[in-house]
């Protein structure tokens, strides 16, 4: 999938309205292979994205777990080193 939807669930503190329209916005735009909709296609692409988020917002306020929150900084430092690795190893 897009490597620019990011896990969201059972993070402390939660995720944002913010996060989950930009994770709804990425995956519209990987679904429909359009960053920038036509205006004939604006309304629908829009209309995606608003149910997607609120879906997606759905799904969230609805999962538990037992595991405890994740920190966003931890998993961003893991997330930075990953990429560093893989472009190191690609450059290489």
């Amino acid at each position: 999938m897009c490597r620019n939807i990011h896990t969201l669930h059972n993070f402390e503190p939660a995720a944002t309205s913010e996060e989950v329209r930009a994770a709804a916005l990425q995956y519209v735009r990987k679904v429909s292979g359009s960053t920038h909709p036509s205006r004939v296609n604006q309304a629908a692409f829009d209309l995606a994205v608003e149910e997607i988020a609120h879906a997606t917002q759905h799904l969230l306020d609805h999962l538990t777990t037992s595991a405890p929150p994740k920190d966003r900084e931890v998993e961003a430092a893991k997330a930075r080193a990953r990429a560093a690795q893989r472009y190191a190893t690609m450059s290489a």
